[in-house]
């Protein structure tokens, strides 16, 4: 038992979580409780809410979906900062190196929700998120009266705002948070992570962001993150089909590219996408690890919103049409940098 600030007296057990050796107080029949564990706490209808207290920490219980090659180094970093972590994949092997590490795999979104307070997703795209979030099983099925859903996808604005709606009907607040860097940025924890939705959410969730993290910016309202993932793609993918005619043009002009490339770094044309994306249209090894699907997807979100606000994205409009013949040449899980390949043959 243990005596709370008002007099009352709550029932408690407590557990240790072996491979982070924390200790967690889970407390029982406690109505009064906010969900915002290790930020606040707030009334809501929660039964039951855990604390999980580490060396000078103060934990969360914590739910992952989508365990990609994004989402699954996220929720490792989550894991080793010694939260409790319940998560969920499409493909239980997905799980399993997590699982191994101490967190708990569960059957559905709705039963990671049902252990969490704050739920983190990365999926695929705006009908994924649709259906794990606000499934037949999805996370709404199980999630508690002020839990937190951080989503990491890159969806269409207006698909989040949709969900975001739908789950305040049911006192669950959602943060639509895209994020830019790519594997290496998941695996090092260097993300830039754009966020919309409620402010005083978003700085309650500031910390474990921090665990994914090196840029966190808060964009505004519901979808305002999204919109900011739609430029981000924008830049991205538009700056990448100028570097593949650079490298083109400069290839049938008898120069070497690595030489230019060197140039253009020390000057205004730098970039990360010419750093990165260049040598391999050099060397035209197309296996990394930006599958071209992705950006194919993501711009074309973009060229979406665009429409419906009547705006022209010639440039953008350009990039698409490449990557869609890049789509339909088999090109879908090569890497973006291939839209290099289609210049070549075309040209």
């Amino acid at each position: 038992m243990v005596a709370p600030l008002d007099g009352q007296r709550w029932k408690t057990r407590s557990v240790t979580n072996r491979p982070n050796r924390a200790t967690i107080l889970i407390i029982q029949d406690w109505p009064r409780v906010g969900c915002h564990i290790p930020f606040s706490l707030r009334p809501s209808r929660a039964r039951s809410l855990s604390i999980i207290m580490g060396p000078g920490k103060r934990m969360a219980n914590l739910g992952f979906i989508g365990l990609g090659s994004m989402g699954a180094p996220m929720a490792a970093h989550l894991l080793k900062a010694g939260h409790a972590l319940f998560v969920h994949a499409r493909r239980p092997e997905a799980a399993a190196p997590l699982v191994a590490a101490g967190a708990v795999g569960c059957a559905s979104p709705s039963d990671v929700a049902a252990r969490s307070d704050v739920i983190f997703t990365m999926v695929t795209d705006t009908a994924a998120v649709h259906a794990v979030i606000l499934g037949a099983d999805g996370v709404v099925a199980g999630a508690r009266r002020g839990a937190v859903v951080i989503d990491h996808s890159t969806i269409a604005p207006s698909g989040a705002r949709r969900i975001a709606a739908t789950l305040k009907t049911c006192g669950v607040h959602l943060l639509d948070a895209p994020v830019s860097g790519g594997v290496a940025g998941a695996q090092a924890a260097t993300l830039s992570i754009m966020v919309g939705g409620d402010e005083d959410v978003f700085e309650r969730c500031r910390p474990l962001l921090a665990h994914l993290g090196a840029t966190i910016v808060y964009i505004g309202p519901s979808g305002a993150g999204q919109v900011a993932k739609a430029c981000n793609q924008i830049c991205i993918v538009v700056n990448q089909l100028g570097v593949a005619e650079a490298v083109l043009l400069a290839e049938r002009a008898g120069v070497d590219f690595e030489n230019v490339r060197r140039a253009l770094m020390g000057g205004f044309a730098a970039s990360r996408i010419l750093e990165v994306q260049a040598p391999k249209m050099m060397s035209r090894r197309f296996d990394g690890q930006i599958e071209s699907r992705l950006h194919h997807k993501d711009i074309l979100v973009a060229l979406e919103m665009a429409r419906e606000l009547g705006l022209r994205l010639p440039a953008s409009a350009l990039a698409a049409d490449v990557l869609t013949k890049l789509q339909r040449a088999g090109g879908a899980k090569a890497d973006s940098a291939a839209v290099f390949s289609i210049l070549e043959q075309s040209s």
